[in-house]
């Protein structure tokens, strides 16, 4: 069973930046997509970036389209997510998850990191 963990989580100001890092323990690590999600208190997931491990396709939400942007490092089994202009409805605990769809939808991924979390000051 893979192990994800995400990292680089912490406390940012509007208009800011942060980048998280999502590490699999599973070498070669090889699901069908990797997807970022997020879920602040009182509401539900939501799926925010996808990356496609054969062709690199990448999928964003509406909420973070222009501002965040999803990566891969095949070399070192890391996924990323560069996260600008953050604002404070971007607080939130933050996930990175493993499934067998490219799909923003959690319900089509099997492996989760234990999460990272952000908060965006105003």
């Amino acid at each position: 069973q893979v192990q994800l963990v995400e990292s680089g989580g912490g406390l940012a100001q509007a208009g800011g930046s942060l980048r998280l890092s999502c590490a699999a323990s599973e070498h070669p690590f090889s699901p069908y997509a990797v997807g970022w999600f997020r879920q602040a208190p009182g509401k539900e997931r939501e799926g925010i970036a996808c990356i496609s491990r054969r062709d690199g396709l990448t999928l964003d939400a509406q909420s973070v389209k222009g501002r965040f942007t999803i990566s891969r490092d095949g070399a070192t089994n890391t996924v990323y997510l560069q996260m600008n202009d953050l604002r404070p409805e971007d607080t939130a605990m933050y996930y990175c998850a493993a499934g067998y769809l490219f799909s923003l939808r959690s319900q089509y991924y099997d492996e989760w990191g234990q999460g990272t979390q952000v908060t965006v000051s105003a």
